[in-house]
């Protein structure tokens, strides 16, 4: 019989311990460097045995307070879906050679079936309406394609920007938003503009790989901080790392449906983290690409929403929820709004117009917001079809995340099982997959698997899925 992990054997000791009332409701739960200090563990185990108890319903924390005992849930609540392994936070990781050699494997490969991609099939953006707002652009300006337009963009988009942020509680100024070629230049702007070469930047782990290819080009030091499915980023362990000796000069987060893990920041832990950044003066990167995605009408609160002092840059993009050809992202610098401006006019000039002309077009009508609830309604069919199909085609103990939207799944292999030798069988039968190892440099998520859920269930999906449980209870 396997020995279950420390941190499992801590929350099962202070579990029994709440049950036999040696620990009652209402009285604070010891801290996190309490039990660093009385079980000689390190802060990663310590964390996850808080977050276990809290999956059990036993724990509540409090901001600015600690955790504290509560009344236990009628029933009790399940282990959670994902629970990353320890990570030691205070480690430095290097340069991730792994991500480029998948991506090249990847292209060289033919495709049958894409699950790594982030991206909708085809048939689900209204791409027959861009290509007619298009030929309109076109046929009133004749002109438009032998004429450069402003450093940060089309100014009626940037409004539209600007009210739609409204509606999540976010105040952006119109005149200080910036067009950017996606949200990956929007985020290359934002490190450039607060960050040298050398300095420290904090990222959740897992992250989107792209992330740590931005982080190496820039020549910046990573430091990965854990997170987990239900919550994001893992705010004890962050403070730890703020309080450390080293300066964290900046922070990257992705709070709402986050890329890989699905997980959505609750708004408690976004305040948080906003005023833990102000205070500890680390600047707080915010990408948003996926919020529009939320299966719920009421749009996710931003970071930006809780910004009292400026020091939340705010970057978004519409590749994922309206054409991934437009390539169009933007970002609210705040303070660094100027610097942020010349750099994207050094770096590539302003984003050509007619892109933003057809996007603006259909952004200001009200068919933009029927199109999302179709595209909501749509996706939450397609993950249930994709997490059932693969609960029933993987090996027994497989574990799927269920996030709130989006078009992603993280999948938790079980036993010893390699998502990267998964990966290489999986591109000779023509399936391609993201495996768990490029989403963080510490090489902790080998057992893990994101699977994009954007095309429609069919029976090529379905036999495809098949092929990878096979190809999984093979390696048994």
């Amino acid at each position: 019989m396997n020995t279950p992990p420390l941190y499992r054997q801590l929350a099962n000791h202070y579990l029994d311990a709440i049950r036999s009332g040696t620990l009652k409701t209402g009285e604070r739960f010891p801290s996190i460097r309490l039990m660093m200090e009385k079980h000689a563990v390190s802060l990663s185990t310590a964390v996850q045995v808080c977050r276990e108890l809290e999956d059990y319903g036993v724990l509540e924390a409090r901001p600015r307070s600690g955790n504290y005992i509560r009344q236990p849930d009628t029933p009790a609540k399940p282990a959670p879906t994902i629970l990353p392994p320890p990570l030691d936070s205070g480690a430095y990781v290097g340069i991730h050679e792994q991500v480029s050699s998948v991506l090249k494997a990847s292209q060289r490969a033919t495709i049958k079936v894409n699950f790594a991609s982030t991206y909708c099939a085809p048939q689900l953006y209204p791409l027959k309406t861009l290509q007619d707002n298009m030929i309109k652009a076109l046929r009133q300006d004749p002109h438009l394609l032998d004429k450069a337009g402003p450093t940060s963009g089309n100014l009626v988009l940037r409004n539209i920007l600007a009210r739609r942020a409204l509606t999540s509680k976010t105040q952006l100024n119109a005149e200080r938003i910036v067009i950017t070629n996606g949200a990956t230049e929007a985020i290359n702007l934002a490190l450039r503009a607060v960050t040298r070469p050398g300095d420290t930047v904090a990222v959740e782990s897992p992250t989107f790989y792209g992330l740590l290819q931005i982080l190496e080009s820039l020549n910046l030091r990573v430091l990965e901080v854990p997170a987990t499915t239900h919550g994001g980023i893992n705010l004890p362990a962050l403070e730890h790392v703020l309080q450390g000796p080293e300066r964290i000069k900046a922070l990257i987060v992705i709070p709402n449906l986050h890329n890989p893990l699905g997980s959505i920041m609750p708004d408690a832990h976004k305040a948080r983290l906003v005023q833990l950044c102000t205070d500890y003066e680390t600047v707080l990167i915010e990408d948003d690409t996926y919020g529009d995605l939320v299966d719920t009408e009421q749009p996710l609160s931003t970071l930006k929403h809780w910004d009292r002092s400026d020091n939340v840059i705010y970057c978004a993009s519409l590749n994922k929820t309206l054409a991934p050809g437009v390539r169009l992202g933007w970002i609210s610098a705040g303070k660094w709004h100027d610097r942020v401006e010349m750099l994207k006019h050094t770096q590539s000039r302003g984003c050509e117009a007619l892109s933003q002309l057809a996007v603006s077009a259909y952004m200001g009508t009200p068919s933009y917001e029927r199109y999302l609830r179709r595209l909501r309604r749509t996706l939450t069919q397609q993950r249930l079809q994709m997490s059932t199909a693969i609960l029933r085609h993987f090996p027994e103990g497989t574990r799927v995340s269920n996030p709130r939207g989006g078009t992603l799944l993280w999948v938790e292999l079980p036993g010893k099982h390699s998502s990267m030798a998964l990966f290489h069988e999986a591109l000779k039968a023509g399936i391609l997959i993201s495996p768990g190892d490029i989403f963080s440099n510490a090489k902790r998520f080998d057992h893990c698997v994101r699977i994009g859920c954007g095309a429609p269930y069919s029976p090529r999906i379905d036999e495809a899925l098949r092929t990878l449980g096979q190809l999984l209870k093979n390696q048994s």
